[in-house]
């Protein structure tokens, strides 16, 4: 295919015998080189022959439109393949401005163009258009000779065959559809009821047309409906215009808020119910599988409604629109984000919703992966912050709904009926009883007397609980920003709030006095106590709280936290005393701006990826397609500090290990390192607390995506060349998080059922069983086989819950590995009653 500077202009495509065609060729024989010749930065109406052209009167540039069509036809031809693509693009650009203009073309002189363009309706034979041809800008012209004059047959006739052939699903000819339907003056007769027309081929837009169908022309309401409903086609932009808004608000008005909120409701249901079909396709021995939600005309119909809807969001309609916006952004194999128009209109509708809406928007945000939607919503709980005159933190503090609970309790009575929503260890549960008996769900019953009430209930449950991640998230995220919050705030906002209490409570905080002297503290029993469990003075209105961090802290008042919580039985709702800390190390301050602490390590790129943007860090994957090249390292944003963390990866370009979108399946470690406006930060420059927490997140990338955690990966047959490093990772040294889950085994132990034939030695969890004695590493919980360390590959049930530790304490919220240790180690310890022929084989 021809570059742009090799693309030649062939003059034989101006060779048509129609008059107008040959009076233009001297014309568009100067023009058109032009025109193939301009770069991108040059327009149409900086080129010379284009300017002459424009000072000509009307006649003579609606004749040169036809000449166009007809070089663009020629162009097209079957036969004349020597003419490129750019060749045809140039003449649909020229083509294109002048239908921009006004012309003086005939009823007859649009026939004639519309026929060399393909569009024949009523002959045998198919209908095949120009490509690219502007139809709608063809069409556009032909509206405006209709307001001038009445159309004839022909033309009458030509577009009705054009209206029957757009009445497909595309949006571009539904647009034309409507239009053909606009000149033609139908549906706007005696009792003038507009046609309005949308794609049927998904449920979203059957039940749209069939809603159109059921309209009573003689009701006085069926009108407005249907100018509300031509309304939304328009909503093809990112946000809507001033003038559509004031379009939607008044059409709304007419039809009445109410009743378009709740039919509207009924249409958020469906799309929120809509599956996402799913086909496999083969084609030239390659099979490939497609994804189909809705069709790209009723996205935008779907836009529409979302906008329409925006003003007159309650709590439900709220309700829908986050869970649009997590079905929109539900990632597609091989595609991305399911609907990503859609769900920015969401977005939308809810940062304009206040408080409610931007509670909504952080509900959703632990969902969204997509590292431009994260920052898309934290633009907008920056614009609410400066409407309310507080900080990003604060408007999400304000914005987190309490659901009615106290203390994280919530108790209804629904007729004979106790239903008690309580959020235990995380987790939202809705308990029933009546009178003293405990029941094991909601009395059926109460679904015919109390279906409204239920409803609510099962909602608060949904949200409690999103909300209560998305908040221990958010909390879990804080430590690195190092936030000072006025007690006043606080006590209103976290201590006392229905919800937040459960996350503030059980943590520790640095209480700062205006003199610059601080206490650690956490609130217990109503009351401030230390580390040692003593009380300390209560906070005043000066008294500024921070989250508490192991780092701040010397290592007995670390252990001192900890012992104290491990009497009191104290499970922390995030980890925090048991919290991993990563200190300057010598190697780190010889190398000064970098560190290799995590360097030379293997992951799985898209497991590497997802928990990037779970923690925040930006990433794209690399492809076979870029080599990597623009996209090399995972950053994270740091504006607190006005530094940016940064986490070197390459490619691990290996033979077929990419996926069929061209994404390589793993990716080597390299630096760590922290710039600021692009220039590379002494690490001893950078504070302790942020370093900390930048390396416990690149720690846990690493010990969550390592090929190294994977039992199956040697077996598999992996990479050659990586095999000596899996079995270094899977068996060697351990890293912080390892270390810590070693602290907390060595507490568990005794305590379990294990205890009797396992103890800690090193590195490893080792385990007596009949057959063999086993060693399960504490950081990967791979497992070797004594006297020869044979490998055993166990496989665990990642769904299955771990039997004998649920009565164990533990102070901080469960370790992924940790329950595949005590898992492996229950199963081991019997290992005369495993019956798993794969195990079996093994042993």
């Amino acid at each position: 295919m021809p570059s742009q500077k090799e693309s030649k202009f062939d003059p034989a495509i101006l060779q048509d015998p129609s008059p107008e065609a040959v009076e233009m060729q001297p014309v568009l024989a100067e023009l058109l080189p032009q025109v193939l010749d301009k770069d991108y930065t040059t327009r149409l109406n900086d080129l010379p022959a284009y300017q002459a052209v424009r000072t000509q009167d009307m006649a003579y540039q609606s004749r040169l439109v036809l000449a166009l069509v007809a070089a663009l036809a020629r162009a097209s031809n079957e036969s004349a393949r020597r003419y490129d693509y750019r060749v045809r693009w140039v003449l649909d650009e020229v083509l294109s401005a002048l239908l921009r203009t006004r012309l003086s073309l005939t009823e007859d002189d649009y026939l004639r163009l519309f026929a060399q363009a393909g569009l024949t309706f009523g002959r045998p034979g198919k209908v095949r258009p120009l490509y690219p041809f502007p139809l709608t800008l063809a069409i556009n012209q032909v509206a405006k000779l209709a307001r001038q004059q009445e159309l004839g047959p022909a033309m009458r006739t030509f577009l009705e065959g054009l209206r029957d052939y757009t009445a497909g699903t595309n949006a571009d000819d539904l647009k034309i559809h409507r239009k053909m339907h606009e000149i033609l003056g139908e549906g706007e007769g005696d009792q003038g009821v507009p046609v309005v027309v949308f794609a049927e081929g998904d449920p979203f837009g059957v039940a749209l047309g069939q809603f159109v169908a059921d309209l009573d022309p003689a009701n006085s309401a069926t009108r407005p409906w249907l100018q509300l409903l031509q309304l939304w086609p328009k909503a093809t932009a990112g946000q809507p215009t001033a003038k559509l808004r004031q379009e939607l608000a008044a059409a709304t008005a007419a039809v009445g808020a109410e009743v378009v909120r709740e039919q509207g409701r009924i249409w958020l249901d469906l799309l929120l119910a809509m599956p996402v079909e799913q086909e496999s396709h083969t084609s030239h021995n390659y099979t490939y599988t497609t994804y189909t939600y809705l069709l790209d005309a009723n996205t935008v119909v779907a836009k529409g409604l979302v906008w329409t809807l925006e003003p007159l969001a309650d709590a439900a309609v709220l309700a829908q629109l986050t869970a649009l916006v997590a079905k929109c952004f539900r990632k597609i194999p091989g595609k991305g984000p399911l609907a990503v128009g859609l769900g920015n209109a969401a977005l939308l509708a809810l940062s304009q919703n206040g408080l409610p809406g931007v509670a909504a928007l952080a509900r959703v945000r632990g969902k969204i992966r997509q590292s431009n939607t994260q920052t898309l919503i934290a633009k907008y709980i920056e614009q609410e912050s400066v409407k309310l005159g507080v900080s990003p933190a604060e408007i999400e503090d304000m914005a987190v709904p309490d659901f009615g609970l106290e203390n994280g309790q919530l108790t209804e009575q629904l007729g004979d009926y106790t239903a008690t929503l309580e959020l235990v260890a995380g987790k939202a549960e809705l308990r029933w009883q009546k009178g003293d008996k405990a029941l094991k769900s909601a009395p059926a019953a109460l679904k015919a007397t109390h279906a409204d009430e239920l409803k609510e209930l099962k909602a608060a449950q949904t949200n409690a609980q999103q909300t209560y991640s998305a908040q221990r998230d958010r909390l879990d995220r804080s430590f690195v920003e190092g936030r000072r919050i006025a007690w006043p705030w606080f006590e209103q906002y976290y201590l006392h709030h229905g919800l937040m209490t459960l996350l503030a409570r059980p943590l520790i905080w640095r209480l700062y006095q205006p003199d610059g002297t601080f206490q650690d503290a956490i609130f217990r029993v109503d009351a401030w106590q230390d580390a040692q469990g003593r009380p300390v003075p209560a906070p005043t209105a000066e008294t500024e709280l921070q989250l508490w961090h192991p780092v701040l802290a010397p290592a007995e008042e670390v252990l001192a936290w900890r012992q104290l919580l491990d009497g009191w039985q104290l499970r922390q709702p995030l980890k925090q005393a048991y919290r991993e800390v990563y200190l300057l190390t010598p190697p780190e301050e010889r190398t000064n701006t970098y560190s290799n602490r995590m360097a030379a390590h293997v992951l799985k790129q898209h497991q590497f990826n997802s928990l990037a943007k779970l923690r925040g860090w930006r990433y794209s994957l690399l492809g076979a397609y870029d080599k990597g090249y623009e996209s090399d390292m995972a950053s994270l944003a740091l504006p607190a500090h006005n530094l940016t963390a940064e986490f070197w990866v390459s490619e691990v370009d290996a033979d077929g290990e990419w996926n069929d979108t061209g994404i390589y399946n793993y990716v080597s470690t390299d630096q760590v390192r922290f710039v600021r406006n692009d220039e590379p930060v002494p690490l001893t420059q950078v504070p302790p607390l942020v370093l900390s927490e930048a390396m416990r997140d690149v720690d846990l990338f690493v010990g969550v995506a390592s090929v190294g955690n994977d039992p199956q990966w040697r077996d598999n047959g992996g990479l050659v060349q990586f095999r000596t490093y899996w079995e270094t990772y899977s068996f060697g040294e351990l890293g912080e998080v390892a270390k810590n889950r070693k602290l907390a085994l060595e507490r568990l132990v005794p305590r379990l059922k294990i205890g009797r034939v396992s103890e800690i030695k090193g590195n490893f969890l080792v385990v007596r069983g009949t057959r063999h004695i086993y060693k399960i590493h504490l950081g990967s919980g791979n497992i070797l086989m004594e006297p020869n360390d044979q490998y055993l590959c166990i496989v665990p049930d990642r769904s299955a819950k771990t039997t004998g530790s649920a009565d164990v304490f533990l102070p901080f919220e469960g370790d992924a590995v940790l329950s595949i240790i005590l898992s492996k180690a229950l199963l081991l310890m019997e290992d005369d009653k495993i019956t798993d022929e794969t195990i079996l084989r093994q042993l």
